[in-house]
């Protein structure tokens, strides 16, 4: 179809109504975005002659991915998580607030309020008895390599079948989530488990999209981190354990060359002592530098919305 409407009268009046251009009140900025928004996707559909039935199907998945909860998983699928964290470092550069331990998705699973202690904290709460000991350790530091005590690691992960408590109702509260404030010396230490990776529910409205990109739905073997500090920039990263079939092709595009980390088996009878263990176990090591601001809305994390973040302790 040759067809073009786009910039006649009727089509240009339709836009400036449906943005409440024509109205007094609302909100100017959320205005000029639907304006935006819609003027684009009357632009595809005249552009690649959407069908009325291709359009309903659209709507109808959109629906549809709402009732399945799952618009924040498709999200970083679709690369939206990694485009905003291409203009966040933009913006650091452009500051001169660039540097430090790179930033990557926060993804949609976080829970608030996880126990928090001094220095070490147990993760997993010793019901998975097969699965593989880990011990995560590391130093949190300033650009200039010193350490930096009290420090907040907030740290999760899934679980040996990918899944996270809270979410998965089969494991206990906060089970591979913790709180760790750094030592005088700038170092946390945890206990856990070896996490695995995780796919996309395979009937679920992401995957249903994915299918029709010819892209699979799945994530690496990965940890989650918040790191803060008062004076410092909030850190909201992830590292990917070497290895893993997905390291470099998760397609929630996360992966950064400077945050995948060895997993390293130990046998040292001695070093698992150390760590108050019997037996071999996997260790990952994952430093952490944090930049200098004193800019207050740059020290806390951004708003979205996360299990159970401003409920009473």
């Amino acid at each position: 179809m040759t067809v073009k409407t786009m910039q006649t009268a009727e089509v240009q009046d339709l836009l400036e109504k449906v943005a409440g251009f024509n109205k007094e009140g609302g909100n100017e900025r959320v205005k000029t975005i639907v304006h935006r928004l819609m003027h684009d996707v009357f632009q595809i559909i005249e552009d690649l002659d959407v069908t009325p039935d291709e359009f309903w199907q659209a709507v109808y998945y959109v629906n549809e991915l709402g009732q399945n909860g799952e618009a924040a998983l498709l999200a970083p699928g679709l690369g939206m998580d990694k485009y905003l964290d291409i203009r966040l470092d933009a913006e650091d550069e452009q500051a001169g607030l660039s540097g430090g331990t790179p930033r990557t998705i926060e993804g949609p699973l976080y829970v608030a309020g996880a126990p928090q202690s001094e220095a070490f904290a147990r993760m997993d709460d010793g019901s998975d008895e097969t699965a593989e000991i880990m011990i995560l350790t590391g130093q949190v530091t300033d650009e200039n390599g010193q350490p930096l005590a009290n420090a907040v690691v907030d740290v999760w992960h899934a679980d040996r079948k990918g899944a996270y408590s809270y979410f998965d109702q089969s494991q206990s509260e906060y089970n591979l989530r913790r709180r760790i404030v750094t030592d005088e010396n700038g170092r946390y230490t945890a206990r856990s488990i070896i996490p695995s990776g995780y796919g996309c529910p395979p009937e679920g409205s992401t995957q249903q999209l994915l299918n029709l990109l010819g892209r699979h739905g799945n994530r690496p073997a990965h940890i989650h981190f918040f790191i803060s500090k008062p004076g410092f920039k909030h850190l909201t990263t992830q590292i990917n354990l070497a290895g893993d079939a997905y390291t470099y092709d998760d397609f929630a595009f996360a992966t950064r060359d400077e945050l995948v980390v060895d997993a390293n088996r130990i046998e040292d009878h001695a070093e698992a002592e150390a760590y108050g263990l019997n037996k071999p176990f996997t260790k990952v090591e994952f430093n952490i530098q944090l930049v200098r601001t004193d800019k207050s809305e740059l020290q806390s994390r951004h708003e979205r919305k996360r299990a159970l973040e401003g409920e009473p302790a």
